[in-house]
């Protein structure tokens, strides 16, 4: 079977059954501003909205594979761009995956998106042991 429809399967499935335990209430997104080199790490709730530079950052499902499967996080994400007196602009609708960041993603000249893990908050399942702060920026020499 083709990689494309096995994907799609999948991202059926996961969208039509919301009562599989596996879905989460936040999820943790890696942010990368290419002109400065800043790496940053947002937390965003589902069904909220984060604003990242010019992006405008929606995530409406994320799913967490269980602990006996290989780690997977996928991650429903609605992505648009805003710019000073002009209407947003749609970038990106679909799903990306942690283990395969390259399998979905969003392309932009300025801004790198990366999905590192979805998850609630309770005493079951900790957050996620991840640096939340920004990283310096790198430094070129000639």
């Amino acid at each position: 079977m083709n990689t494309k429809v096995i994907t799609g399967l999948l991202v059926l499935f996961l969208w039509a059954t919301p009562a599989i335990a596996g879905y989460k209430d936040l999820v943790l997104i890696e942010a990368l501003d290419k002109i400065t080199g800043r790496v940053f790490k947002l937390e965003v709730s589902i069904g909220s909205e984060v604003q990242f530079g010019r992006l405008r950052i929606k995530p409406r499902k994320c799913f967490q594979s269980p602990p006996e499967e290989p780690p997977e996080s996928i991650a429903f994400l609605e992505i648009s761009e805003t710019r000073e007196n002009e209407e947003a602009i749609k970038l990106f609708s679909g799903w990306m995956f942690s283990s395969s960041p390259g399998l979905s993603t969003l392309e932009h000249s300025v801004y790198d998106l990366i999905v590192l893990e979805c998850y609630s908050p309770s005493s079951t399942d900790p957050v996620p042991s991840v640096t939340i702060e920004s990283l310096p920026p790198v430094l070129l020499t000639e």
